[in-house]
């Protein structure tokens, strides 16, 4: 399994004419390019063998590519998502880190919002933070998905116990529009 330093070096040479004759506004399209090599690169080592070889050591076959735009710091980004077919589980390791650094992100502005920073200041900070466009609508849609999370755990059945010792603090919540201190329990373990 090896990929030739002609096509290594074409790709190289794409990336490197697009910011010479783009400037910045090229960093995304070298970017796009030398991501969508990379996964091919990654999917053909996880499959032991480059498109079209064949070899007793194969695990798959490369079956396409699914698009995907991804957003980034440097805007949005139009990927070729290599796919596989047979006995073998493959997505690129530099989207799934990117997922979970976007997860976070999502957390992080959920957690403001809860705090009691508005929906306009939590676009302002996410923006200033990362360069990022959030909607008000992006922030209420991760809120209500946090809503729904945090009504399934307080709803969830906690079996059988002997004994239950509680604790409570107050916490600033978000009610009706509204921040308010309230008061919940804790439980004891």
């Amino acid at each position: 399994m090896h990929h030739s330093t002609q096509e290594n070096s074409s790709v190289l040479l794409e990336m490197i004419q697009q910011v010479t004759e783009n400037g910045e506004s090229g960093m995304l399209e070298a970017m796009r390019v030398l991501l969508n090599e990379a996964m091919k690169v990654e999917r053909s080592n996880s499959l032991e063998a480059d498109p079209y070889e064949r070899n007793e050591s194969r695990l798959g076959y490369a079956n396409g590519y699914k698009n995907k735009t991804v957003n980034t710091r440097l805007g949005a980004m139009k990927l070729n998502i290599p796919q596989v077919r047979g006995e073998i589980d493959f997505y690129p390791s530099s989207l799934e880190k990117g997922l979970r650094s976007e997860r976070a992100l999502m957390t992080a502005m959920a957690e403001s919002y809860i705090q009691g920073t508005s929906t306009r200041k939590v676009t302002k900070l996410l923006e200033k933070m990362c360069g990022l466009s959030v909607s008000k609508s992006q922030v209420s849609r991760v809120v209500t998905e946090l809503d729904e999370s945090l009504e399934k755990w307080r709803n969830r059945p906690l079996g059988k116990y002997s004994y239950l010792l509680v604790d409570a603090r107050y916490e600033k919540v978000r009610v009706d529009k509204t921040v308010r201190d309230v008061l919940y329990l804790l439980p004891m373990e």
